[in-house]
């Protein structure tokens, strides 16, 4: 079989052949050869306008014949135009599945433009959402107005995602809707909106579960204690030998009464609302008084507790929940630095905001459970812990009120050098107040 190239030059041979010739017999040799080119070129352009006119009528599926070069062009569009036509049948036998796939999630999943507007979402969405087929095409922050949601999708933050909001269902308000955006392909979000009803009504049930039962062990507690005190403080026989035993009981009973407040602080903490009363809280003094604190928990210990505070600087916020969680960091501390040991609070600002550094000499955290320190009741030394009265609810604690002011936690220990544990808030919860006469750089002592 002859190559197309081969007998396209032979047709070019062949053209010039006869032109030539014809121009020899009449005498007109080179107006018979621009005849003859201007004869190949029609040729071309005969065959161009057939191959334009197959293309365009796409019900065409057959190539027109042909021979040379333009035969070739045809079944190589021929054989694209096939596999064009394999890869569009594929690819709609794909998405039908996953639309069908999608449609049968027990989860709304919309399918949205870079700017927001819906291009697909399946029966869930109208389940969950109230959306309808006449709402493809609109914004879906236009469709669903709760604050959460429409955060989500801020004006100009094209291609934003990987987002999560809480909000009410649009269609049932006792339906809580859980949304999660995430970017994919180009220029496309895909919205996954999940009703998780059923987890905070579980979780609620747990808050209430352990307020009351904290609440109501306060009283029975508080009784025991007394008793123990009165057995404990009595001159008799009885009370002498049995001295020991009555001591440990009192030291239990302490430790279970601490659980108790911390349940209890923790239960509010949970259940109020995220807003927090903001009020100039003097962080400077605040801490003065924990590290006076601190040196009478350590007592006989001897640990050397300094304060390195920035006088003037103050915070937005609640000066309870900042005190419980800035002296469960420095009494956590003085319970884990072995005697002798050095304890620095640092409180200071910079561009990025205010932070409050603990820093002690302790034993030391190993990094695998640095994760889940700030879990309830998890303690990376079961014995130590209860030897020294922790309740494993002070680090949740502190996780909960740097979250309602808007701060984080981070925590960096070495096994036998240390640990430092830094709280980080925002600048704009930051007050700078003018530094009183009375009031200096607090002095380090032990």
């Amino acid at each position: 079989m002859f190559n197309p190239w081969t007998i396209e030059f032979w047709r070019i041979a062949g053209f010039a052949f006869v032109a030539l010739l014809i121009g020899l017999a009449t005498g007109h040799v080179v107006g018979f050869l621009l005849l003859g080119a201007l004869a190949y070129l029609i040729w071309h352009l005969v065959h161009l306008a057939r191959l334009e006119r197959w293309l365009r009528e796409a019900r065409k599926y057959q190539p027109p014949e042909a021979s040379g070069i333009w035969g070739e062009v045809y079944h190589h569009f021929y054989r694209l135009q096939q596999r064009n036509r394999k890869r569009k049948l594929k690819l709609a036998a794909i998405l039908n599945q996953f639309k069908v796939a999608a449609a049968a999630l027990p989860d709304a999943t919309i399918v949205l433009r870079a700017t927001g507007e819906i291009e697909w979402f399946n029966e869930a969405a109208v389940r969950l959402l109230g959306l309808r087929t006449h709402d493809i095409g609109l914004r879906i922050a236009n469709l669903v107005r709760h604050p959460a949601f429409t955060a989500l999708f801020p004006p100009g933050a094209e291609g934003a995602g990987g987002e999560s909001a809480e909000f009410p269902s649009p269609v049932d308000d006792s339906i809580t809707l859980l949304a999660h955006v995430v970017p994919y392909g180009q220029d496309r979000r895909l919205l996954v909106v999940r009703d998780v009803t059923r987890l905070h009504r579980l979780e609620q049930m747990r808050r209430d579960f352990v307020a009351n039962v904290s609440h109501e062990l306060r009283t029975p507690l508080t009784v025991v204690m007394g008793y123990l005190e009165t057995m404990e403080d009595g001159e008799s026989p009885c009370a002498q030998q049995w001295a020991r035993s009555l001591h440990l009981m009192r030291q239990q009973t302490l430790r279970m009464q601490r659980i108790v407040t911390d349940l209890l602080l923790l239960a509010r903490l949970e259940t109020e609302n995220r807003a927090v009363r903001s009020e100039p809280v003097d962080v400077p003094a605040l801490l003065a008084a924990i590290r006076e604190d601190a040196l009478a928990l350590s007592g006989e210990k001897g640990h050397v507790v300094q304060l390195e505070a920035e006088p003037d600087l103050w915070l937005l916020g609640s000066e309870e929940e900042l005190r419980s969680a800035f002296s469960n960091l420095v009494f956590n501390a003085v319970q884990y630095t072995p005697d002798g040991g050095e304890i620095t609070i640092r409180w200071y600002g910079d561009t990025a905001g205010a932070h409050l550094v603990v820093k002690d000499t302790g034993v030391g955290i190993a990094a695998h459970h640095i994760p889940r320190l700030t879990e309830r009741f998890y303690r990376v030394d079961v014995g130590r812990s209860r030897e020294r009265g922790g309740t494993g609810l002070g680090l949740a604690i502190v996780k909960h009120v740097l979250g309602r002011h808007e701060g984080r936690l981070r925590i960096a220990s070495v096994i036998a050098q240390g640990s430092a544990f830094t709280c980080d808030f925002p600048a704009r919860l930051v007050l700078r107040r003018p530094e009183k006469p009375a009031q200096a750089n607090h002095p380090s002592h032990n």
